[in-house]
């Protein structure tokens, strides 16, 4: 959060006439913005009464299809060892086939054993975080192919960029975990990419990390760097949820092979699933936005189900990432009133089975602009109002999420303060209600010089990162900073700022060995 210069006296009171009719004053100097962190934002919680766009024989119509989906078509399961557990737990599995069906009732005894809330455990204990019930976390964008800058432009991620996003993530308190990689560092082997990343994660950070579920051992590796990184044993990890996975079904209606050996090797360790379906409404998924539900809560509920058939109550999530494409282009359009709906939705759905909600802060926009800024005001105002628990690619997603912005990132982090402010309780203590000072002040005076004023302004109200209240002559004369402008000094400063979190030097010693040997071992072997 930034701070605004202070006046270096109090504010005088005015005649009545000259008070009330006087110009604002020429606020020479500009704000100082986001020198340090703000610690009132490192735990969140949504009191607000959440808004329900779905009757309840609507959200009973989305669920009974779904179910009937599952039934009837079923999911093409893409991996021999989970239809052998499915057909374990009682689904309907044909030998030599992919395709597998459903019983409801199979599902929503499943469903009924995953928990509706949990930590995870950071390696930092300030940094842990509660998911689900009224608990709101905010994640930094993740898996960008490209990243961007005003200076640079867009260009294909490195390493550089990858840990300078992790780092902008370390620095706000209101990005509570890591995405995944917030860009892909093309410019290290795919070999050995986790092992190097994950290891940054640890080092740069002390928060909450992701890993990716892209084959066995890239998942074994993860668990083994996030154990290390916190320090601790096997069986504390199992107890502890200190890692998460995001599994995205290949929609329509089917699992591949590794987001289904992500959900065995995670769920079966205790550690946290995100089950998110990846329903486009005209493309991936029906072209009306209830259809496009009924194909997400069918994908959702089958992946909760698994994970419960690998471990009854290992912590999962319920993931919703539905939206609607450009019926001319084919583009996927993000912010949308149809990707609020379906948010909005989605959350009634997850607090239907009890299980926490994932959701996203999502734009389409190519460039730090308006749309930018509105696509993602309307996603953040749909997951607040639709109870969004866990909210991913919160900070930095430009272009759909082809493209992690450093200016973006820090044009989120100011959104995500504002609404963290929002949701903040109204203040209505006696003092609050300052009936002191109105007797005071009285009719026809103003509270600039009250003590009441005084004692509170210095805080009494957010003070944005970006917006520039300067009057027109003073920002012409500044050279009409734009907030591009803004964003792109501040990310830059909060660079500067960065204080890398302490780490253990044994862990350090242990971790650096760990990569080390697995770097010899070739890593994961790939075809190029």
């Amino acid at each position: 959060m930034s701070e605004i210069t202070t006046p270096s006296a109090a504010p005088q009171k005015q005649p009545e006439d000259a008070a009330r009719h006087r110009r604002p004053g020429r606020r020479r100097a500009e704000r100082q913005r986001a020198r340090s962190p703000d610690s009132r934002y490192a735990k969140l919680a949504n009191t607000l009464a959440r808004t329900e766009i779905l009757p309840p024989e609507a959200l009973e119509d989305i669920h009974q299809a779904s179910l009937t989906v599952l039934e009837e078509v079923g999911m093409d399961i893409i991996l021999p060892e989970a239809r052998e557990r499915m057909k374990t737990a009682g689904a309907d599995v044909t030998p030599g086939e992919q395709r597998v069906r459903f019983d409801r009732g199979l599902i929503l005894e499943m469903i009924a054993s995953a928990p509706s809330s949990f930590t995870m455990f950071a390696r930092n204990p300030a940094r842990n975080v509660e998911i689900g019930g009224s608990n709101l976390v905010f994640a930094q964008v993740a898996s960008a192919p490209f990243v961007a800058d005003r200076d640079g432009g867009r260009r294909v991620g490195n390493r550089e960029d990858f840990r300078k996003l992790v780092k902008l993530a370390q620095h706000y308190d209101v990005i509570h975990t890591t995405g995944g990689y917030p860009v892909e560092p093309v410019d290290i082997h795919a070999s050995v990419r986790h092992l190097d990343c994950l290891s940054d994660l640890v080092k740069f950070t002390d928060k909450v990390f992701h890993c990716y579920s892209l084959g066995k051992q890239r998942n074994l590796d993860a668990l083994e760097i996030a154990r290390i990184g916190r320090g601790i044993s096997v069986e504390q990890m199992e107890r502890e949820p200190s890692l998460f996975t995001v599994i995205n079904s290949s929609s329509p209606l089917r699992l591949d092979g590794p987001m289904l050996q992500g959900i065995i090797e995670m769920s079966s360790r205790n550690q946290v699933v995100i089950m998110t379906p990846f329903t486009l409404a005209g493309a991936m998924a029906p072209v009306t936005i209830a259809g496009a539900l009924v194909q997400q809560n069918a994908e959702a509920l089958c992946g909760i189900a698994f994970t419960q058939m690998v471990r009854k109550g290992a912590p999962v999530m319920y993931g919703g990432f539905t939206s609607n494409v450009d019926m001319k282009t084919g583009a996927p359009a993000f912010g949308t009133p149809e990707y609020m709906k379906a948010v909005i939705a989605g959350g009634q759905l997850a607090r239907k089975y009890g299980v926490p909600y994932r959701t996203s802060n999502t734009n389409a926009a190519n460039t730090l602009d308006a749309q930018a800024a509105y696509e993602s005001m309307m996603s953040l105002w749909a997951l607040t109002q639709g109870g969004g628990n866990f909210v991913l690619h919160a900070a930095g997603w430009t272009e759909g999420g082809l493209t992690a912005s450093f200016e973006k990132f820090v044009l989120d982090v100011d959104m995500l303060q504002m609404v963290a402010e929002f949701l903040s309780p109204l203040d209505v203590s006696a003092n609050a209600l300052a009936l002191e000072a109105v007797r005071d002040v009285g009719p026809g005076g103003h509270y600039f010089g009250t003590a009441h004023t005084l004692a509170r302004y210095e805080n009494a109200f957010y003070s944005p990162i970006l917006s520039d209240w300067r009057n027109f002559e003073t920002w012409t004369e500044a050279g009409r900073p734009t907030t591009y402008d803004h964003a792109n000094r501040v990310f830059k400063q909060a660079l500067t700022a960065y204080d890398q979190p302490p780490l253990d030097p044994a862990i350090e010693e242990e971790l650096d060995s760990f990569v080390a040997r697995r770097k010899a071992e070739g890593g994961v072997p790939t075809d190029f």
